[in-house]
């Protein structure tokens, strides 16, 4: 019972552009009723009741600029309404042809864009109707019209084909011009639907880590536990100073580290915070990040370096914005621990945050898959990490990118729109 809601919601934002379309090809046909009737005459030595051909030709702007005035104040119309603005054409169309010739006008082949236009735009319904309506015409104006009085009987056949010429050229490019542009919103549309189900499938991914990270979260409490209690055992039988009582107090830092980020799985995984829940400079915030990860990697170096607008920019960051850069830093420090670099700035209304490393850079067979789906076991990691942070960064409308960095290693950027995380 949904289904006809959804779909009609769908096709309507094609309404509008597709509508703007037919109304520049109106005043494309009531110029080239204007021009026909005015230059016809003078060219093949025709006899036509010019006065009604302009009024045709007016009425038909007239409604144009009827149309114009509807749409500036109502949204576009649906099928119904292209329909019915297709018929305008195809009648107005018709009344010209009455007055000046019917059938035997050259110019009757250009009933046949407005078929091949509402084909394309229209449900099957309504195009077969408008085609029906178009045969029809075409029908009455063989038996019904007022004939031309040619001047010079001799040329009527010699312009007779070069009107039907002429009219040929017309009708393909308009045939081609319209169809193109259809075309090209139903590619468009079609790589939007694309988009919308690798979100859709990245969501089930990461709904599906989130249960597997909440069951972990609460197995991983005991064992941790234990762990903190041999680590205490341990450094008081070991004299304080001696590198054994260092290394254990490094432990006991990392399990407690441990237990704080399985305590953070039980937070709200989309509130927006910073330090303390509130905003805080850009480049603070990115410092934090950085110092978070430090406490973990002890041992590696990172090179920090934001400019200077960062320290006038406030930014709300989410916290899994945080995780996700956190996540480049880990994976450029497993590539090369001591020459991770991280650089932070402001451009065109972006944060954007580079960091790099001098590792052996991306496998080939990993390029395209990388970020946007987990690997599965295999040596080197699952790819969990990036996966989470890319989908962390599309959240937030922002991108993740990395490339291969000149001289070696890789370059993974980071970036996300100020409008969607400043205060």
């Amino acid at each position: 019972m949904n289904a006809l809601p959804a779909a009609e919601s769908v096709s309507a934002p094609i309404s509008g552009p597709q509508f703007s379309r037919l109304l520049l090809l109106r005043w494309l046909s009531a110029g080239c009723m204007a021009a026909a009737a005015l230059a016809l005459p003078v060219l093949l030595g025709v006899e036509l009741p010019q006065g009604r051909l302009l009024a045709v030709a007016l009425l038909l702007a007239a409604l144009n600029l009827l149309s114009i005035a509807w749409v500036s104040c109502r949204p576009a119309p649906g099928h119904a309404g292209l329909f019915g603005q297709l018929s305008a054409d195809l009648f107005a169309w018709s009344a010209f042809l009455y007055f000046s010739g019917g059938a035997t006008n050259p110019l009757i082949s250009l009933l046949l864009p407005l078929v091949a236009i509402g084909a394309t735009i229209l449900p099957a319904r309504l195009g077969w109707l408008l085609a029906a309506q178009a045969v029809a015409a075409y029908s009455l104006l063989w038996h019904f019209n007022l004939p031309v009085g040619f001047h010079d009987h001799a040329d009527a056949m010699h312009w007779h084909l070069a009107g039907m010429w002429l009219t040929f050229v017309l009708s393909t490019i308009v045939v081609v011009w319209f169809v193109m542009r259809a075309t090209t919103a139903l590619r468009r549309r079609e790589r939007e639907l694309a988009a919308a189900r690798e979100a859709q499938a990245r969501d089930e991914h990461i709904l599906a880590l989130a249960n597997l990270a909440a069951a972990a979260a609460h197995k991983l409490g005991t064992p941790l536990g234990t762990l903190r209690i041999l680590v205490d055992e341990l450094a008081r039988g070991a004299p304080p100073g001696t590198p054994a009582h260092e290394d254990l107090l490094l432990m006991r830092e990392q399990v407690e580290h441990c237990k704080q980020i399985l305590g953070g799985l039980t937070a709200d995984a989309g509130a927006l915070r910073a330090e303390g829940g509130g905003a805080l400079p850009a480049d603070e915030w990115v410092e934090q990040v950085l110092r978070r990860w430090q406490v973990m990697r002890p041992h590696a170096v990172a090179q920090l370096n934001c400019a200077a607008e960062l320290a006038h920019t406030r930014i709300v960051a989410d916290a899994t914005l945080g995780e996700a850069l956190h996540t480049l830093i880990n994976n450029a420090a497993d590539a090369s621990a001591l020459s991770v670099e991280v650089d932070a700035r402001l451009g065109d209304g972006v944060l954007q945050v580079e960091v790099r490393d001098r590792g052996p850079g991306i496998a080939a067979d990993l390029h395209d898959s990388l970020g946007r789906a987990p690997l599965g076991a295999r040596e080197g990691g699952m790819g969990i990490g990036l996966f989470l942070a890319r989908a962390a960064v599309a959240r937030v409308g922002g991108t993740l990118q990395l490339g291969a960095r000149e001289g070696g290693g890789t370059i993974a950027r980071l970036s996300v729109p100020l409008e969607r995380i400043r205060t």
